[in-house]
């Protein structure tokens, strides 16, 4: 099982609740390359009073016979369109836990929907063309967002204090492809590199 090797690179001085703050985060694999599309996800340990709520409305398109986007962050609840805007027909469908779905065959310009209404991972596919794939991944936290090219991502807005920051990413060898680890995140923000490495 990989193990986490958060390592701080930098932080601001000074801790409080109720202040937002930004988390910084970059995201590399054991071979220190940087990871794209790894979810970054934090939440805080003391609830809000007015929680945010990550905004819609959500899509997962079929397009050049792959899903765009590869991954995508929705909040549970969320209602997902999956349009399909090639000239030849997909069945999309999960046999995940969180979510278990199946879009029978349907041709360019149409769309179906899905409601996900537990948090957790759904691996994405079409029953006609097996090299398709993608990922939703829905959490319960507003604080939430994906690495760019670089490994890159920053929440921001997240409230100062205690609380789980949490990677996932489908190559990491771990319980749900994914590591956490309890921080404190001080008023001033908080820089962190995530090794997905053990």
């Amino acid at each position: 099982m990989a193990m986490a090797m958060l390592a701080a690179i930098g932080a601001a001085t000074g801790a409080g609740t109720g202040h937002a703050a930004a988390l910084d985060v970059t995201v590399r694999g054991a071979d220190g390359h940087p990871v794209a599309d790894a979810v970054v996800t934090f939440a805080a340990a003391r609830a809000a009073s007015d929680p945010a709520r990550l905004p819609g409305p959500f899509e997962m398109t079929q397009h050049n016979i792959a899903f765009v986007p590869h991954v995508l962050i929705v909040p549970v609840g969320a209602n997902v369109a999956f349009p399909n805007l090639d000239l030849v027909r997909h069945h999309v469908y999960s046999f995940s836990k969180t979510k278990r779905f199946e879009l029978k065959l349907y041709g360019k310009d149409q769309t179906r929907s899905v409601l996900f209404d537990k948090p957790g991972v759904v691996a994405i596919g079409c029953n006609i063309h097996d090299a398709m794939s993608g990922y939703i991944i829905v959490v319960e936290t507003p604080y939430a967002g994906k690495t760019d090219a670089a490994g890159h991502v920053v929440l921001s807005g997240v409230p100062a204090g205690a609380g789980t920051l949490a990677v996932w990413h489908p190559s990491i060898r771990g319980a749900g492809n994914s590591l956490a680890q309890t921080i404190t995140l001080p008023a001033g923000g908080l820089a962190r590199t995530v090794s997905t490495g053990g």
